[in-house]
């Protein structure tokens, strides 16, 4: 009797704990569920105020994109007809001194006394470039012609900065190399590659230094135009009468002096020949007439 009552109650328990089991499954699955709905409702909620607030922010914002620093070279051909010359180039160069820049060249060159023309040009720093052309426009009579470039050398010295420190990191290389080398040959080997990279390296700097100084400094060429008209005036000179019949008789007295005393000097130079030209001379005659006597008789 015992027996069957142990039993019996072995099963009853072994009944109660599955149940109990199977109602801690279906909670636990229930739990699971709502942690996974909750998750993905919070997920949601925080994509759609990502997106809310990226819609909010301006597109800038959001990307932006840094874009290198552009250099340009501009160069400006100006002709310009003036009033006056002079006062234009002084003007000019005064104005260049002004706003920072130099004169590089200057010369002038004058076609008789109606027509005067020279070229000018001006190194002017890029911040100023505008604003020296509508000066130099301003004060000329008349714009003949007016031609500006612009070249934009922005990716060349990019490419000579990318080179410049290839050749840096090269040279510390071979730096370090030439602290650890003991023989002499492979010293002798990395100082000649080092010399050659340095050398690179100058002349890379060279060019770069030569590219900043262009793009911060323009060039203005100028070219200048003057047409004089020349008025005739009266010529005092041609019209001194008085003058002119004084000077004319001043000249003929001089010429007869000068005729009187060539004769004189000429005579009495010559006084001694003339005598013995002049006794031939009596000399013959008397000869011819005494023979035309004793003809006659």
């Amino acid at each position: 009797m015992f027996p069957i009552f142990f039993i019996v109650l072995l099963l009853a328990l072994t009944g109660c704990s599955s149940s109990s089991s199977k109602e801690e499954a279906k909670m636990n699955e229930g739990n699971t569920a709502a942690m996974d709905s909750a998750k993905s409702s919070s997920i949601e909620k925080d994509s759609e105020f990502s997106v809310e607030k990226a819609k909010s922010k301006p597109f800038t914002e959001i990307a932006k994109i840094e874009l290198p620093n552009k250099m340009v070279i501009y160069q400006a051909d100006l002709q310009l007809r003036v009033k006056n010359f002079d006062q234009m180039v002084k003007s000019l160069e005064e104005k260049a001194m002004n706003y920072g820049g130099y004169i590089a060249q200057s010369n002038v060159a004058r076609e008789g006394n109606e027509q005067v023309n020279g070229s000018m040009t001006i190194r002017i720093p890029q911040k100023n470039f505008q604003a020296y052309l509508h000066d130099a426009e301003g004060q000329a009579a008349e714009v003949l012609q007016r031609n500006i470039t612009g070249q934009d050398i922005t990716e060349e010295h990019v490419d000579l900065d990318s080179r410049l420190k290839s050749k840096r990191a090269v040279e510390e290389r071979l730096l370090s190399f030439m602290k650890g080398a003991t023989k002499t040959e492979d010293l002798l080997k990395i100082s000649a590659d080092l010399a050659a990279v340095q050398e690179e390296i100058e002349t890379i700097e060279g060019k770069m230094r030569f590219l900043e100084n262009q793009t911060s400094y323009s060039t203005v060429n100028i070219t200048l135009y003057e047409n004089k008209v020349i008025v005739p005036t009266i010529d005092k000179d041609k019209l001194n009468t008085w003058e002119k019949t004084k000077k004319q008789f001043m000249k003929s007295t001089n010429m007869l002096l000068a005729g009187i005393s060539g004769i004189v000097v000429f005579l009495v130079g010559n006084l001694p020949i003339l005598a013995i030209v002049a006794i031939l001379g009596l000399a013959v005659i008397f000869y011819y007439r005494k023979r035309e006597n004793r003809n006659g008789d």
